[in-house]
């Protein structure tokens, strides 16, 4: 975001980026692990929330994205101290027993919490970890070499594979590009080829795939499939993050039709929902989210007015280049949170145990 730019404009996009990012994980969780035909039948179309009845929670993604939010906003952009931050609000996070973590997450927590530095405390992992939390960043750092160091610090606090820091990174720019309104497959292909580095060919290669096959005019569904992926995304970023990137680059002001897209091929809905979300929110703002999946959330105490407030109190920490306080979060709220979704979790695991097939 320019440094001229109001603040207003900077408040929807930063505000969007975060509920788009919980409204596409809240949407998409209830089909996480389900191929498109089993989720088809068992659950129907993502028309609506569904979690509980008509009504959705977040996962980690939406609270990994908080969280960098609010190590971004004590941190004022400092890099030292973003990733001190987000490393202690990570082993927290992990101490309130969440009901999803990501295997090479989980280690990097660990690891966190004997001891090693936050600068060596990742794992060789190629998964959507950093790439779920991105967006964010792409939104809220105006500076392209300081968005990059930052991108960098929270990739690797998780996940050395330089794969994952890259898809982090192609989020981000994507994100970054999306608020600003600068969506050109063309013109995004290109910044991806400059700045990813060699480790991150491979999935160029995957993102200039995308590009070709939204230039062509084909679905989302259409791309998965033809990257193997006809049973669902899996969690490996260069499975996640092609795909959402031709769901924003194939829907850029359609909120509805890029997270529709993503969760209808199956897999990792959540992730490539939230991811999915985060972009397109970013570019749309808290208006272009369906009122129906925003207000069918019913998640506490990272509730949609406190994404709001997280938000708006970003967005004037970036505006003022000054350090703010972090959002409060009632602790002893949270692990109820938990014991509770960990219970929904649980019955919508035995409810897939039943037909139909």
């Amino acid at each position: 975001m320019p440094q001229n730019a109001p603040i207003q404009s900077l408040r929807t996009a930063c505000v969007g980026c975060l509920l788009g990012t919980a409204v596409g994980d809240a949407l998409g969780l209830p089909y996480e692990g389900l191929t498109p035909r089993r989720a088809a039948r068992l659950l129907g179309p993502a028309e609506h929330q569904r979690l509980l009845g008509r009504w959705g929670m977040i996962s980690d993604d939406t609270e990994h994205t908080a969280m960098v939010a609010q190590a971004l906003l004590v941190s004022g952009g400092n890099l030292d101290r973003f990733r001190r931050s987000l490393a202690w609000r990570l082993r927290w996070w992990f101490l309130g027993l969440p009901a999803g973590i990501g295997w090479a997450t989980l280690r990097a927590i660990l690891r966190l919490w004997i001891g090693i530095r936050p600068e060596r405390s990742g794992v060789y992992s190629a998964g959507n970890g950093p790439a779920m939390r991105a967006a964010i960043l792409g939104v809220a750092v105006a500076d392209s070499v300081a968005l990059r160091a930052l991108v960098q610090a929270s990739a690797r606090l998780t996940h050395t594979d330089p794969l994952a820091e890259s898809g982090a990174w192609a989020v981000a720019w994507a994100a970054r590009s999306a608020s600003l309104g600068l969506v050109e497959p063309a013109q995004y292909l290109s910044v991806v080829r400059e700045t990813l580095a060699a480790d991150g060919q491979v999935l160029t290669g995957l993102i200039e795939q995308a590009v070709v096959s939204v230039n062509a005019g084909e679905s989302t569904e259409y791309f998965a499939q033809a990257l193997g992926l006809a049973q669902g995304v899996s969690g490996y970023v260069c499975h996640t993050v092609p795909v959402a990137i031709h769901a924003w680059l194939a829907h850029p002001q359609d909120y509805r039709a890029a997270v529709g897209a993503v969760i209808r091929c199956g897999g990792d809905t959540d992730s490539t929902a939230a991811i999915v979300g985060g972009i397109l929110g970013a570019a749309v703002g808290p208006a272009g989210i369906p009122h129906a999946w925003l207000h069918g959330m019913i998640d506490w105490p990272r509730s949609v007015r406190w994404l709001e407030r997280l938000g708006e109190r970003l967005a004037r920490s970036r505006m003022t280049g000054q350090r703010q306080r972090p959002l409060p979060l009632c602790v002893p709220c949270v692990l109820l949170r938990n014991a509770v979704f960990m219970l929904i979790v649980l019955a919508h695991g035995v409810r897939r145990l039943l037909p139909p097939y």
